[in-house]
Order: C-alpha cells, then sequence, then structure tokens
C-alpha cells in the first residue's frame, strides 16, 4: 500500500510556470500509472514530466499525494463536463445514475491507474493529505447537483455521503475480479435508488 509522508504537507504551486510543472507531474503520473499502478516509482514520474525529483517531491511527498493529486485532476475535470451537460432525464435519481455510471466506466478503462487512485485516497489522512477531503466534497456536490438539490437538509447530505461509499466500494469489487462492468453498473443503479428514492420529489424540477 502506499505510505504517506507524514509531516510533510506538500507545497502549493504559486505561479503560472509551478502549476504548469504541477500539470506535467499529474499527466506523466496518470500515463505511467495506467500501465504500472501503484507500483510505478516516483524517479519514473520525475523524468518523464521532466522535472527535477526534489521538485516532484516537493509537491507531492508520497505516492499517496501523487495519486490522490491525479484522482483530484480528474474529479476537477468531471465537475466540468457536468457543468456543459444537458440533463438526460427529469428524474433525479436517473440523473445521478448516468453521473456515476459516466465516471466509473471513465476510470475502468484504466483499471491499474484507478486501482492507484481510490487506494491512495482510501488510506490517506485528510490531515496530510488536503486533497482527499476535498475530493469527497466536490464528489458530493455533483451529486447534489446532478439530483437538483441546491439547499440540501443534513439527511440529503448523508445520504449522498452514504452512496459516495457505496460507489467506492463497487468500483473497487470490479477492480478487484470480482464483478463485471455489468453487474456493477446494475449495483450503482440500485443503490442509486435505494438511497436517493426519497431525493426524487425535492429534485424532480431540477438537474445540472
Amino acid at each position: 500500500m502506499p505510505r504517506t509522508a507524514e509531516g510533510r504537507p506538500a507545497a502549493e504551486p504559486s505561479s503560472p510556470g509551478q502549476r504548469a510543472r504541477r500539470r506535467k507531474i499529474l499527466d506523466a503520473a496518470a500515463r505511467l500509472g495506467a500501465a504500472e499502478g501503484i507500483d510505478v516509482q516516483m524517479h519514473q514520474v520525475a523524468r518523464l514530466s521532466g522535472v527535477a525529483l526534489g521538485t516532484l517531491y516537493r509537491y507531492f511527498p508520497s505516492k499517496t499525494h501523487l495519486f490522490v493529486g491525479v484522482l483530484a485532476q480528474r474529479t476537477d475535470r468531471m465537475a466540468e463536463a457536468l457543468g456543459r451537460r444537458t440533463p438526460v432525464s427529469a428524474d433525479p435519481v436517473e440523473r445521478v445514475v448516468d453521473l456515476l455510471a459516466r465516471a466509473t466506466r471513465s476510470l475502468l478503462r484504466t483499471p491499474r491507474l484507478a486501482n492507484a487512485m481510490i487506494q491512495s485516497n482510501n488510506t490517506a489522512d485528510p490531515s496530510v493529505v488536503t486533497e482527499s477531503a476535498a475530493i469527497d466534497a466536490e464528489v458530493s456536490a455533483m451529486l447534489l447537483r446532478a439530483a437538483g438539490i441546491g439547499d440540501p437538509t443534513d439527511r440529503e447530505r448523508v445520504l449522498v455521503r452514504l452512496l459516495q461509499h457505496a460507489w467506492y466500494g463497487i468500483l473497487q469489487t470490479n477492480l478487484n475480479g470480482r464483478s463485471s462492468v455489468a453487474a456493477a453498473e446494475a449495483d450503482l443503479r440500485l443503490a442509486c435508488r435505494a438511497l436517493l428514492g426519497p431525493l426524487a420529489e425535492r429534485g424532480a424540477g431540477g438537474g445540472a
């Protein structure tokens, strides 16, 4: 399992050049992770991205930081795509199913990378790898937005959080070879219906 570098906070880029280097590192990690998964070595990422190894460790003190960073980048892109997408249905639960099914298919196209990202996020200490908590918050916000809920109650927030946990578990089961893609999508649809059924009436008029 990836190990988190305790006590070594990741540096935040503060200039366009630094942000560009950080993006190159994440792009390189995604390419290598798609082929090798969590076994990729940090020096390989530094070489492919064209940055010094010290620069890599400055922004990503461990592989946990690195693959959580890749997941955060993917989550940001998913949120941007959601904002451009025409709602697929008047049914808020069906909109959430569509969102998660699309995300699932995208992740499962590169199973080794998906496993590295999910494993890293699951083992990350949010007090050290701060992007982990941000990912959970952004996914939750996307689910609520897809459901058309702009001012969620505490109960609705809990239901969405439970759905996130169910989704991660469904993904991990598929990545471990214990279910097919079709079975994963069927389980996902059932989880959405079971957990978000109460949102149907409130979110029926909204959507992304």
